[in-house]
């Protein structure tokens, strides 16, 4: 597969094709015809049911076990009209992820089902004469959700799979707040292997490298959310605290792989880290992300200065600090540093003291 995209990039490079006209035009098609990829971020294991079935079950006629035995259901999700079962193991962590899919699932379906859908999902032919969904998986759902297996809904129909169809779905998925972190880090990764074959099949011709600039802009992100991506998915033990329920920021955690790498080459003389380096620098930051360490992340509570007035702490109580005329950039504040935070409260009670 990696041989085939290497070589198709080649040609598409070669021949000078500009990467991102693909041709596309807008469809009604059955849902039924349409088929979620499995190595999406977005993907869950499912089966879809049939209306009758999924009926059958909202009205008790028959039950889970049933339901699930119907379908050989079991380490499935099934999903049908105004129906979604968890079947995988209960408990488990792919257990907990679906059902946090599940909600936002439900509460999509519910409003495309008394409005309409902005954004449709795209799809792209298979050989075997189906569609495969390219973008927009949670939507696709939704409207299985919404109206059933059997029903037909518009998408937007690539005449073939998008040659760097990766780099479009990270450019969804990261814009994404419902997303979960460990998703944002496997679409990050997926599509970064499609931006390096076409870095490799423009030196073939004798073009210049991808510059770092050009690969955020590819992948439709600042150079500040690309460096965050790229430090964090430098090592495996990261992606898997995400996996396993990691909820911090990717800024702190960021914090924290930068200072266990540097400790590292200072403790150990080195500039440049070799594998066994890396491996080593992967266990500290393991033991750190789960608070085994010096270095753990410790949650730390936000600092307020004394509050000597009854006024002002009515003001703070019963006001929206946030429509005052304070002189604040309200969208500039990076909510994840607590330093700025402590620093922004201080500086709203100073002001509001003084009016």
């Amino acid at each position: 597969m990696a041989e085939n995209l290497e070589q198709l990039l080649l040609a598409t490079v070669n021949n000078k094709e500009f990467l991102h006209s693909e041709p596309f035009e807008y469809k009604s098609l059955f849902l039924s015809s349409v088929t979620p990829d499995i190595s999406n971020a977005r993907f869950m294991p499912c089966i879809f049911i049939e209306d009758e079935h999924a009926k059958q079950f909202i009205s008790r006629a028959i039950s889970k076990r049933k339901l699930c035995d119907l379908y050989n259901g079991e380490n499935y999700v099934l999903v049908g009209k105004s129906c979604i079962v968890n079947c995988l193991k209960y408990g488990s962590s792919e257990w907990k992820k679906a059902n946090t899919t599940i909600e936002s699932i439900v509460e999509l379906g519910e409003n495309i089902a008394v409005s309409e859908m902005i954004q449709v999902p795209t799809v792209y032919p298979t050989d075997d004469g189906k569609y495969q969904i390219l973008t927009g998986h949670r939507r696709f759902f939704a409207l299985v959700f919404a109206y059933g297996f059997g029903h037909v809904a518009q998408f937007k129909v690539y005449a073939r799979k998008p040659i760097l169809s990766k780099v479009k779905q990270f450019q969804e998925n990261a814009s994404r707040e419902d997303l979960p972190q460990y998703g944002k880090l496997q679409a990050f990764l997926a599509a970064m292997m499609e931006v390096d074959y076409l870095d490799q099949a423009r030196l073939k011709i004798g073009e210049k490298r991808i510059t770092v600039r050009e690969k955020a802009k590819y992948l439709g992100i600042s150079l500040g959310a690309f460096d965050n991506y790229n430090v964090l998915t430098r090592y495996p033990e990261v992606i898997r605290a995400y996996e396993n329920g990691l909820s911090f920021s990717f800024v702190k955690v960021k914090k924290v792989v930068l200072k266990i790498e540097n400790d590292y080459k200072i403790q150990h003389d080195k500039k440049v880290l070799n594998i066994g380096d890396r491996k080593a620098i992967g266990a500290k930051i393991s033991d750190a992300l789960e608070g085994k360490s010096a270095t753990s992340i410790k949650k730390q509570n936000y600092s307020i200065k004394n509050i000597a007035s009854s006024s002002l702490l009515k003001k703070l109580l019963f006001t929206d600090v946030s429509e005052l005329d304070l002189g604040i950039d309200w969208e500039a504040v990076d909510w994840e540093d607590r330093a700025q935070v402590t620093s922004l409260i201080a500086e709203v009670i100073e002001r509001l003291d003084k009016d």
